[in-house]
């Protein structure tokens, strides 16, 4: 990859702000060679599927499961299956493809028409829930896979075996096999499966990794791959081919409210490491990875859910800051990335979005990154890039841009519309179109898609939450929790009174159980009690009535279109004013790790970067000292904290030893 300065190249404009085909960046000859990885042992691929492309239903030759329940009796039977148990395809980026892949992919290609090759890059947003086959919002899905033949789907959140039913449903009915991805990146949970209320119990769940910031403040390379390698197994076993994952953002802006947490860092290397390292996990295990946001989304504090942000480097901090973890990234072989919905004035003045940049996509991540893999836009439902441009609009700008992949837009009929439309008028050359249908039918066929498109449901609850699986989610939890202040408070003081006061949003039901729990495993006379932005002051000043030390837990995360990742004022003041008053405080801040700004005071700080069971398990194991502490802080806050600052603190059995 080009390590030099970067030139970008502003193609010319029609009135109407579309680039007609000959006027955008030249397509380069090696941008048409093939892309991606393949297995390094080849994969069967069946060539019945090769006709299926051009078919308005799905053909009578394809799997099928009426029940929606698949054994290994039934994939030895159909040869159609890929169960939980089986190993999946290592992805190796150097390897050719077979020439049985390359026949179903050149046979798949010819058998679609233009609207059916379009429909291939589109990819549509599907809730990983139950629902009756009748049901409107299946009745969407099907549509989108049966009539307007779309490409794949990306899964949201739902248990892990609704989602591979789900998964399997739909891959039942599509003509071509679909590319099945989601955002299971670490931290996020995506295969959790709700919680009933008011019992609390929970509907099952595939195993939460703590953050990529988390394992950023563990440090440790191999826990990166771990983690990888965890993700990978779990989405394979529920049919999920592609992570848009990792996140390679640097977060070097602590105001930013949508990144935080989900990036391993503010250093440009140390993410870089740990980037090639999550990538390796996924794709020695079978899974695509997708490096995002590119061209880097940390230096902002607008959520591009909500509005366009703009990155403001300079081309010098650009190739040495923001660039650097997605060149590892592709140097370690990764088959996607996802564009940002950022501008990014240094290479396009127009301010137009990255998605949208023919000088960002196609200039600055092909020619200039030299990546020849799939690029994915972030959704296009965004505000980011839907603050005005139409349906139709973004489609074509993307195609234009570079895109291979259009996720998520608000029409899916009309997004397809437009870009046939764009190709009969000469906008957009009809090699651009069968360039990026190439490029997703040939990841299709080394993911092992064409061969077995359906997963076994029995088989999940063999990989899926296993308890080696949990192990690697408790070890990375134990590295990365990292104390930041301390006036001799931690651990805390045997014998001595203690609540806990856990402060979440009223919807995180489950935030603070898993701390409380285990620390009153040890402490039964902890006094707990949960608070959300609600509160009055009356009711807190009665929590901090008489003695004892009180433990605050706070939990306030990225949420999606939320733009703020804060405590609400009047509780920030009394946490504050508890330090002001003498009250011994510690606060233990679970996902945003700057929370320290809204109570400067407080003497003894505990960071843990993330959600989930493992990370509240661990901080509490280490407040009560049963577990050492040896997190360094990946990040920083000036005024309160540098990145590699932690304070280290023995396990009490060490210090009894």
């Amino acid at each position: 990859a080009a390590r030099g300065p970067m030139i970008a190249r502003r193609a010319r404009r029609s009135p109407l702000g579309i680039q007609p085909t000959h006027s955008i960046l030249p397509i380069h000859p090696m941008h048409v060679a093939p892309v991606m990885v393949s297995l390094r042992s080849a994969v069967p691929v069946l060539a019945f599927l090769a006709a299926a492309g051009c078919a308005a239903a799905p053909s009578s030759s394809r799997p099928r499961d009426p029940a929606g329940v698949i054994d290994a009796t039934s994939a030895a039977a159909g040869g159609a299956v890929a169960t939980a148990h089986q190993a999946a395809p290592r992805l190796d980026a150097d390897a050719p493809l077979s020439a049985r892949q390359r026949r179903w992919v050149d046979s798949t290609l010819a058998g679609l028409d233009l609207r059916g090759r379009v429909g291939q890059m589109l990819m549509v947003w599907v809730l990983g829930d139950y629902e009756h086959e009748d049901s409107p919002a299946f009745a969407e899905a099907r549509r989108w896979v049966v009539e307007q033949r779309v490409g794949g789907v990306v899964m949201s959140l739902g248990s892990p075996v609704e989602v591979a039913a789900k998964v399997n449903a739909l891959q039942r009915l599509a003509p071509v096999p679909l590319l099945v991805a989601s955002d299971v990146e670490p931290g996020l949970g995506r295969l959790e499966g709700g919680v009933f209320a008011p019992s609390l119990m929970t509907a099952g769940s595939a195993t939460v990794l703590p953050s990529n910031m988390a394992i950023g403040a563990a440090g440790d390379e191999h826990l990166a791959y771990e983690a990888g390698r965890v993700t990978a197994r779990e989405s394979r076993a529920v049919g999920i081919h592609m992570a848009f994952a990792p996140v390679a953002d640097v977060n070097n802006n602590p105001a930013n409210p949508v990144i935080n947490t989900r990036s391993f860092g503010e250093d440009p290397h140390a993410v870089a490491r740990l980037t090639a390292a999550f990538v390796r996990g996924l794709q020695e295990h079978g899974v695509a990875a997708t490096a995002k946001h590119f061209p880097g989304h940390g230096d902002t504090d607008t959520d591009s859910h909500l509005a366009l942000p703009v990155v403001s480097s300079d081309p010098a901090q650009l190739d040495s800051v923001e660039l650097v973890p997605f060149r590892a990234a592709i140097g370690a072989g990764a088959l996607g990335v996802m564009t940002a919905h950022i501008a990014l004035p240094a290479i396009d003045a127009t301010n137009t979005p990255a998605t949208l940049a023919p000088a960002i996509v196609d200039g600055l991540l092909r020619d200039s990154l030299g990546f020849r893999g799939v690029t994915v836009t972030d959704a296009l439902s965004m505000e980011g890039v839907g603050q005005g441009y139409t349906v139709e609009r973004s489609a074509v700008l993307s195609v234009l841009a570079g895109a291979d992949i259009l996720l998520k837009p608000n029409d899916i009929a009309r997004a397809i519309d437009a870009v046939v439309a764009a190709v009969g008028e000469g906008l957009i050359d009809t090699a651009r179109i069968d360039r990026s249908a190439r490029r997703i039918l040939e990841l299709k066929a080394r993911l092992g898609i064409a061969d077995a498109p359906l997963v076994s449901l029995p088989a999940i609850r063999g990989t899926v939450a296993s308890p080696e699986h949990q192990a690697v989610a408790d070890s990375i939890a134990a590295r990365a929790i990292t104390l930041l202040r301390d006036d001799g408070q931690v651990p805390l003081p045997p014998r001595e009174q203690v609540s806990i006061v856990s402060y979440a949003p009223e919807l995180d039901l489950l935030a603070g159980r898993a701390f409380a729990a285990t620390v009153r495993a040890a402490r039964p006379d902890a006094r707990v009690t949960r608070i959300d932005p609600r509160v009055s002051r009356a009711q807190l000043d009665s929590i901090a009535a008489g003695d004892g030390r009180i433990v605050v837990t706070t939990h306030v995360r990225t949420i999606e279109g939320e733009g703020r990742f804060a405590i609400a004022p009047h509780v920030a003041a009394w946490v504050d004013s508890l330090a002001a008053a003498g009250r011994p405080v510690v606060v233990v801040a679970f996902s945003n790790p700057y929370v320290i700004r809204q109570f400067a005071g407080v003497p003894a700080y505990v960071v843990a970067y993330g959600r989930g069971e493992a990370l509240e398990r661990a901080a509490a194991r280490a407040l009560l000292g049963h577990a050492a502490i040896v997190g360094r802080a990946p990040i920083s806050l000036p005024g309160f904290f540098s990145r590699g600052d932690g304070m280290t603190r023995p396990a009490a059995t060490e210090v009894a030893r």
